[in-house]
């Protein structure tokens, strides 16, 4: 054998434990004295598929714009970086998939959702929400129904049927509407509207000539705007959404009904004009809020939103994004993203928002809630007035 000098049988000792080392290494952690890193989901939820798939993608897209904004920040909140996640599901507008799709973000360990679109959706989830306590703010749910269950963990950024139904029946009123017919949907959303319009109407001495039933899957529409063109109403009130809207204004053109067609929130988007042709032209909806372009912040997050997604907003994207940034803001205040400690700080809420400054009343309700109203001409929505609250200034994350 050949002898190794003490030299020798060092240098081997030395490549043998540098061996080990490397084989052996942990992964790098975190550079001394960086916070820790936690992923918090929010869920998001809205048709993703079916008639109102585009106003679903909408709300994604004002959710997941908020959710980038906040990443781009890095956040620190109780000592910890955080990055947020997006989970996104799809209740496609039906009452029974709601609760379905709340489980499972609530099994997913959600900090928070945002949503879900309808009301017939948020109503049943908000309770699977309110059992596990996690906070729940809809960009558009307006029936009163989801605040008036009592849940802690509701909140809503627009406004809700009390309101924007009354502000409908006084614009109709006030603009010299005399015999009113009104087309209910039958959902959550458009009974709720129509409720409020009916004693909004009623208590400016209006008369309601004919009251008519349709669902929110319907597209045929004759046989009930026949028996309200024989009542001879000068203002058709429907209470549903853009995708029977459409199709009923095309259908009162071709059956020479002459009235005035206005309705909610849920018929004031760009794909009405896009369906309805030139039947739309001279119809009137409303909306919560100022318009955007009336808005210290809102011609910059138009901007954003078009350039982030290549399409224009279809309708509740920045109440979405405003409901998700609310959230946001509650858990830094918090100090902590555990849904229980930073609950009691979304109720504390000021925000400046998009679309308006946000306060939340007992309920989870808007305190204050401005509704404007817009009329389609040239196949675009053109701002008439607003009733309601003032103006908010731009939101901090807009101001130049």
């Amino acid at each position: 054998m050949t002898k190794l000098t003490p030299l020798a049988v060092a240098m081997t000792a030395v490549l043998a434990l540098g061996a080990c080392g490397k084989k052996e290494d942990p992964k790098p952690g975190p550079a001394a004295g960086a916070a820790p890193a936690l992923t918090v989901k929010i869920g998001h939820v809205g048709p993703m598929t079916g008639p109102q798939a585009h106003l679903g993608k909408d709300n994604e897209n004002g959710a997941r714009l908020a959710i980038e904004s906040l990443n781009a920040k890095k956040l620190t909140i109780g000592g910890t970086a955080v990055t947020f996640e997006l989970l996104a599901e799809d209740d496609q507008a039906d009452a029974k998939q709601g609760p379905i799709v709340a489980q499972k973000l609530v099994d997913a360990k959600v900090a928070g959702v945002i949503g879900h679109l309808n009301s017939s959706t948020t109503i049943p989830a908000s309770k699977v929400y309110a059992d596990a306590g996690v906070p729940q703010i809809s960009g558009s749910a307006t029936n009163p129904q989801y605040t008036d269950q009592g849940f802690k963990t509701a909140f809503r950024v627009m406004a809700n049927d009390v309101q924007q139904g009354k502000a409908l029946g006084e614009f109709a009123a006030k603009k010299g509407y005399k015999s009113i017919a009104l087309i209910d949907d039958r959902s959550a959303y458009g009974k709720g509207l129509a409720a409020e319009f009916q004693k909004s109407v009623e208590a400016a001495g209006l008369k309601l000539v004919a009251t008519e039933y349709t669902t929110d899957k319907a597209t045929d529409f004759k046989a009930i705007l026949t028996n309200i063109k024989s009542k001879k109403p000068d203002l058709v009130f429907f209470a549903g959404m853009d995708p029977q809207g459409a199709p009923m204004v095309k259908q009162m053109k071709e059956l020479g009904l002459t009235a005035r067609f206005m309705g909610g929130d849920g018929v004031c988007t760009t794909d009405f004009p896009k369906n309805a042709g030139e039947a739309a032209e001279g119809h009137i909806c409303s909306l919560p809020g100022k318009p955007l372009e009336k808005l210290a912040g809102g011609p910059a997050f138009r901007e954003r939103f078009k350039q982030r997604f290549s399409a224009d907003i279809q309708l509740y994207a920045p109440y979405v994004y405003d409901a998700t940034m609310v959230m946001a803001e509650a858990m830094k205040r918090a100090n902590s993203v555990e849904p229980a400690k930073y609950l009691p700080e979304i109720g504390k809420t000021r925000h400046e928002g998009v679309t308006a400054v946000i306060e939340f009343d007992t309920k989870g309700d808007l305190k204050d809630s401005a509704i404007s109203f817009y009329e389609y001409k040239g196949g675009k929505l053109v701002y008439l007035e607003t009733l309601g609250a003032p103006i908010a200034s731009a939101p901090a994350s807009e101001k130049k």
